[in-house]
């Protein structure tokens, strides 16, 4: 942030120089050094307060991953797996009983469909 800085104050500083260089009055020059300044203020403002935005969000998100991992750490599963409190005793292929998905699957893991459901066929 402080490079950023440094070019906003360079330019605060070079843009009325050369607006002097090409005949722009006096005034003209001051009011647009005043005007430079005012912007890179406000940008200096929002930026720092972004970053503080930032850091916290982080902060959180780094707490909240925290106790998640400590939450599902026991029922891990694959990519897609089924974790929830129906995962822990289904098997029985019945999908009825204390360990039933209440969505009604069985928890067969029939796949239906998909990109290469005709098999190895060459393509004329």
């Amino acid at each position: 942030m402080s490079d950023v800085v440094r070019w906003a104050a360079f330019s605060c500083v070079l843009v009325p120089v050369v607006l002097l260089w090409y005949g722009t009055s006096l005034a003209g020059a001051a009011g647009t050094a005043l005007g430079l300044a005012a912007v890179t203020g406000a940008c200096l403002v929002l930026l720092r307060r972004s970053e503080r935005g930032a850091a916290l969000l982080a902060e959180e998100q780094r707490g909240a991953s925290r106790s998640r991992v400590r939450q599902r750490a026991p029922q891990q599963r694959g990519r897609h797996g089924r974790t929830g409190p129906w995962g822990a005793g289904r098997g029985s292929g019945a999908g009825a009983g204390a360990g039933a998905d209440p969505r009604g699957a069985s928890g067969a893991g029939v796949h239906r469909g998909g990109r290469h459901s005709t098999g190895n066929k060459p393509v004329d």
